[in-house]
Order: structure tokens, then sequence, then C-alpha cells
């Protein structure tokens, strides 16, 4: 008694009192107790008796079966076999005894009832002798609580896989001998669900308690051996789509029908039958009055129903147009999270892959992409509308605006079945669908929103359009363009930066289009240029700069757009883009000057484009005599990530510019200019302390590889300088890896030469 009375004073301390020392005293005392042997005695007391040192409290016995549970789990499988019996005995009266309480309370005792089921292997058959129990509990009053407790949570902790602590052929066993009483249970929550017995509680909350019930059973399998012809009127089918029209048991009733479905092939059938009732009766009602709760769950389920029988849905029937009828009108239901649409996008992604695949024959194919030609092009035109940004985001001006994350998730889910619908309505009403002259009407402000979603839409579907040869007209992107290039870059802020990426994504994906067609390079680049320096779009435009060099070299390289890309490139040192992004610049612009023939010209972009690279290196080579920068760690950190920036760019440099072969190398020609300036330098840096810094190693170590990988040859007689600074530099730095990871590639690189590693 004394114990049990500190106990319930100890989780009272816990849990209400102000002074957080008390509290912590309080939890380690109680933490020690748990360990102690007193317990199991002193927990099981609390939960069974009803003579207490202290009032019935919620959070004393909650605690108390806690501890039970935590003990069985730990140490379950070492009690003798007659203090498990005890044990179990115990659990079962205090199950009964609390049934009425709080559920959680309830709950907490079940699962240390099924631990302690499934800690004892000693019984040969435990489940068997918790089932003979049961019944005996069923029978008295107050008891038919515990037992749909106990039915719910045993199944639920049997086909717990992350519970390690039960091997799995104890779990195998256990389910098997457990799915044997399958008829007894079934027939027990029939008659739970006619109601025919008292058990003191609401017909909602017994209902809902049956669902859940039947829910883990299900989930255990305990319909694997019904015959599929028998679904359409088993009696606990009916009650479970009955309790659909109850708002109380709406939720469960759901969970339950899309648990069968995704387990049993006959299901879907007898849902679709049922689909054109779901629609009348709760789902346009649900829509009318905005009701998330209802239209959610029906979406969910008819689109399990819909993924799991794709063939019974091309057949077009008047159920599966009721269907597909149904799901347009949720993706279309406008709320405030993407959830809803989001639901439905696995079920129009394996109908479009059904149709598109070869489950449906030739000859009949084209009849069926015809009958639901129109219902793609309604979804389209749903999907866009609901992956639009809402109205309030729109109006956030901010200068680091992003998408919500919600959206974004959607927007990712939503490529794979765009691509599906483009296929299915063909590349040419897909994009015609997306392009509307009317945007650029003097009377009428652009739909900033709806060009968006469509320039992402057209972006996603590049490979499809372009695979199949379509061509469009793109001047309506280059209207954009026009458009954005002429605003002020204040104005370029929140959703507008957005549009100007996905502009920017449109011009890269369709590169290759751009490079057939008659237009001027130069609004390109200026655009491309500018979009480069913010932030929310310099990835994007730097992307599409590069591949607008790779694909349409032709196009871009025009002289006078050469003053464009060495703006472009002068700049990159003030902008401190991310590395990535500056690499996809310096491979574009390093492309077009590899089609500049005048080589003295080449050689002065070329060395307008290092300029800046060069002045950061000298400036570390020239301080490693006087040390001046190091007084100054804010400049020589600065200093140091100039100088890894530029070495970076020279490797960017070296890896795309086609070096001539040593019979046809002429003094002019620029790589050669460009080693000439390089190597020294690197040499001097090489043997430098500044090496120390890793960032600065490893890109002085890639620039050197790239350069050797490009023209090895005019390397060829600096090998032993090389591999003496690289070994020299490894003893002094081991924990620089670069180093070693230079020094092979050197060797592998430098043609006709046998070459002995140095650093062993």
């Amino acid at each position: 008694m004394e114990l049990q009375m500190k106990v319930a004073q100890a989780v009272h301390v816990l849990n209400h009192d102000t002074e957080s020392s008390n509290r912590v005293a309080a939890n380690q005392w109680l933490v020690q107790f748990q360990q102690t042997e007193a317990a199991w005695e002193v927990a099981t007391s609390i939960l069974t008796s009803d003579h207490q040192p202290f009032p019935s409290d919620f959070e004393v016995e909650f605690f108390a079966a806690q501890i039970l549970k935590r003990k069985i789990q730990n140490e379950g499988y070492y009690l003798q076999l007659g203090v498990k019996d005890a044990l179990l005995n115990a659990l079962l009266v205090a199950a009964k005894r609390l049934s009425s309480g709080p559920p959680q309370l309830l709950t907490q005792i079940c699962l240390a009832l099924s631990a302690l089921i499934l800690r004892s292997v000693e019984h040969g058959k435990p489940i068997e002798q918790l089932f003979y129990s049961l019944q005996n509990l069923q029978t008295q009053n107050d008891g038919i609580v515990a037992v749909l407790e106990m039915l719910t949570v045993l199944p639920e902790e049997i086909v717990d896989t992350q519970n390690t602590e039960i091997s799995a052929s104890h779990r195998n066993q256990y389910g098997q001998e457990l799915l044997s009483h399958t008829p007894m249970v079934v027939e027990f929550l029939l008659q739970q669900s006619e109601n025919k017995f008292q058990c003191g509680l609401q017909p909602n909350e017994r209902n809902r308690k049956v669902l859940r019930c039947l829910l883990s059973w299900v989930r255990a399998g305990c319909f694997s051996e019904t015959p599929e012809g028998s679904f359409p009127t088993h009696p606990l089918l009916n009650f479970v789509f009955n309790s659909l029209q109850v708002s109380s048991s709406f939720d469960l009733a759901i969970e339950v029908l899309v648990e069968l479905v995704s387990r049993h092939e006959g299901l879907p059938q007898v849902l679709l039958c049922r689909v054109p009732f779901l629609k009348e009766m709760l789902l346009l009602p649900a829509l009318t009055g905005g009701d998330v709760k209802v239209i959610a769950g029906l979406a969910c389920l008819m689109s399990e129903i819909g993924q799991a029988a794709p063939s019974l849905i091309v057949e077009a029937s008047a159920e599966a147009r009721a269907l597909t009828d149904a799901l347009l009108s949720c993706v279309a239901f406008p709320c405030e999270d993407w959830d809803i649409a989001d639901s439905t996008l696995q079920f129009w992604s394996s109908l479009a892959s059904y149709i598109l695949g070869p489950d449906v024959d030739g000859t009949n194919k084209k009849n069926v992409e015809g009958m639901f030609f129109s219902v793609f092009s309604a979804l389209l035109d749903a999907l866009l509308l609901r992956a639009q940004l809402d109205e309030s985001t729109f109006s956030d001006e901010s200068r680091t605006f992003d998408l919500p994350d919600g959206l974004v998730q959607f927007r990712m889910n939503l490529v794979e079945l765009l691509v599906d619908i483009c296929q299915l309505l063909q590349p040419a009403t897909f994009v015609q669908k997306l392009f509307f002259s009317g945007w650029f009407s003097t009377n009428v402000a652009i739909p900033w929103k709806e060009v968006e979603i469509k320039l992402f839409a057209l972006n996603v579907v590049s490979d499809v359009v372009l695979q199949g040869g379509q061509t469009f007209d793109f001047s309506v992107v280059m209207q954009l363009v026009t458009v954005l290039s002429s605003w002020p870059s204040d104005d370029l802020k929140g959703f507008m930066c957005i549009v100007y990426r996905s502009v920017a994504d449109v011009i890269g994906s369709y590169s290759k289009l751009i490079s057939t067609l008659e237009t001027n390079a130069r609004p390109l680049l200026l655009f491309l240029a500018a979009g480069i320096s913010e932030p929310l779009s310099s990835n994007a435009c730097a992307s599409a700069l590069r591949k607008l060099c790779e694909d349409a070299s032709a196009v871009m390289y025009e002289p006078s757009n050469l003053d464009i890309f060495m703006w472009i490139g002068e700049a990159l040192e003030k902008k401190c883009l991310p590395l990535e992004d500056e690499e996809e610049v310096v491979t574009a612009i390093s492309q077009v000057l590899g089609y500049v023939s005048n080589k003295e010209l080449q050689n002065n972009l070329l060395s307008k484009l290092l300029s800046s690279s060069y002045d950061a290196i000298g400036k570390l080579i020239e301080d490693d005599n006087n040390h001046s920068l190091r007084q100054n760690p804010a400049a020589y950190t600065q200093i140091l990530g100039l100088a890894t920036r530029g070495l970076h760019r020279m490797g960017v440099v070296f890896s795309h510019l086609e070096m001539p072969l040593l019979s046809e190398a002429s003094a002019d020609n620029p790589i050669i200019a460009v080693i000439r300036v390089f190597w020294p330098m690197l040499e001097k840096l090489f043997r430098s302390e500044h090496m120390e810094n890793s960032s600065l190693s490893t890109a002085a170590c890639r620039a050197l590889s790239l350069a050797i990988q490009s023209s090895g040859e005019h390397f060829e007689m600096l090998l032993p300088k090389i591999l003496d600074c690289l070994s020299t530099n490894f003893l002094s730095f081991q924990g620089h890896e670069c180093y070693i990871r230079t020094g092979p590639q050197v060797c592998d690189n430098i043609a006709a030469i046998g070459c002995i590693f140095l650093f062993e």
C-alpha cells in the first residue's frame, strides 16, 4: 500500500508540479521503480484492486498499464509459467474492470495482454488459451467492450513486422492460430453490428469499435479463405457500406473498404456497381456543402477501386463512367491543400498506362483512346487548375519566395501522369491546349498563375513532344521573354520570379527545337543573363544557357553576341553563384568560344574570361612571402574562396575546349596560351602554404587533372615537376585525398610515357 501511494504521488508530481526540479526527481524515481521486482505486484494491484489508498486516478492507472507492458516486452520471456498465467488473469480482470474508463487505458492493458500472449511459446497454443478466456469474459457484464478492444489490438501486434523481438516463425505460427478463429470473430462482429447484445455503448461508438476490430482482422487476412462470390452478399460488407452513410463511422468504413479492395480481386467489381449510389447520395452533396472529409474519403476509395481493376474501367460501362466523372469532380474540388487531388493520381496513372500498354490490343486501342479522350482532356484542365498557386501565396512579393512544399510535392507527383496524358491526347493536341494567344491581349491582364502552371506542364512533357518530332509556335514563349525582359528588375519578385524560372526551364528543355527556328538569339541571351543574377531563377537560367549553347550553337554564336557572353562571364566573380550554376555558365561560354575562328580574338576572349581567376590566384601567390592577407582572416577567407572558384572555372574551360595534337599545335592556339599561364601559377600555388586549405587543394588538383586530360601531351616535359608537387603536398597534408587521387590520373593521361607512381 505504501509503495502504491508513493507511485501515485510521483505520477501526480510528474504531471502537475510547477517546479521543474520536482518533476525531474519524480521522473527519476519512477524510472528506477520500473526496474524493480516490486513493480510487477504494485502495477498489477493498481489495475485490479477496488481498494486503493488513493481515489481512482486515470493517470496512475495508465502509468501502471505502461509499466506492465514494458516489463512484459523486456522480461516476459523469462517469467515462470505460473506467473504468466496469474498475470494473464490479472490483466483480463483489469480490462473488464476499466473497460468503461478512458479508451487509451483499455488499449494499454490490451497491449500488455498481447505482449504477454506473444511471449508464451511454452503454452503451445497461447492464442487458443486467450480465446477461451475471452469467451468467458464475453458473457460477463461489461465484458464485451474489453473483448472488442482485445480482438482489435492482438491482430495489429501479430502483423507488426517492426516488432523484431518476435521471430518470423513464431509470428507466422501466431498468425495461423489467430486466423483459425476467424469464423467465431466474424460471427461475434456481426452480432455486435446488429446490436444483439447490450454492452453499455452508444450505437455510433459501438459501430466504430466494430469497424476498428474488423479493420485489424482484414489486415491480418481474415477473409483470405472466403470465396470471392460470397462478398456481394456478405452481411459484414453491407454493414461497412451502410456505415459510410453515418458521419461518425465514415472514416473507418473507408479504411476497411480500401483494405478489402487491395486484398481481394473480386471486390472492385462488387463496389464498382455501388459507385453511382456513392456519387449521387454522398459525393455530390459533399461537393455542394464543401465536406472535405467525405470528398477525401470517397476519392481515396474510388481511386483504389479503379486502380485495382483498370480493365473494368476501360469497358466504359455506366458505373465506370460514374467513377471517372466522380473522380474528376474530386480533382477539381478547391481546397486549402492538394491532398484530395493527389490521392487520385495513382488511379489516373494506372488507367493511362493500361490504355497505352499491351493489355489493350491494337484493334481496340484506338476505340478505347477515343472513348477516354474527353476524360483525360478534362482531367488535364482540372489538374492544371489545382496545380496553380493559391491567391494568398500569389500575393507574396518577397525575393526569397518559393512555392509551398505541398504544391511542390503535388507537382512532382504529377509529372508521370502529365507525360501519359500527353501521349494519350497526342503531343500536338496537348501543346495546343496549353497555349492561348489571348494572354497578350492589350485589354486583359496576363493571367500569370495560368501561364506559370502551363509552362510547368510544357516543360515536363518536352521529351515526348520532341521525340514525336512535334513543333509548335515558339513565338508565345518569345513574347513572354519580351514582356519579362521589359520589366524593371525591382518588379521581378515573389511569384514573378517563379514565372521567370519557368520560362527559362522551357527554353532549356526545348533548346533542340530553338536550334531549328529562325529566331534572334540576342533577346534569349539577355533574358537568361538577367535571370542568372536572381537566386530563384539562377539555376534554371544557367542550365538553359548551357543547353542552348550545346543544341543551338549556330543560333547562339553570332559575333554580335560575344559581348553578352563576356559580360556574363566577367560578372561571375561578383555574383557568387552556386558552383554547379557557375559551371553551367562557364561551359556555355567555353562552347561558344570554341566557334570563334579568329585565334587572336579567341585568345583575347579566353584571357578576359579567366582574368579574374588569374588575379585571385596571383594574390595568394604574392601573399605567400609576406603573409599580409593572413593578418585579416575575413579578407583571407574571401581570397581563398575566389581562388578556389577561379581554379574551378579554369578546369571547366580545359574540359570543353578542343586541344590540337602536338604536330598540329601552333603558338597562337588559345588553350596553349592558357596552359602557359596556368602551369607556372599552379606550380607556385602547389609549393605554397595555402594548399593546407582542403577546398583550394581539391580545386587545384581538379583543374590540373582536367588540363592534362584535354592536353596531356603538352605536359609531358612537366611530369617530374607535377609528380614532385603532388607527392610533396601529399606528405605535408595527408588528410587531403585529392593528391593521391590525382597522381594516377596524371600518369594515365600523359600519353606515351612509362610512368612509375612516385608516391610509394
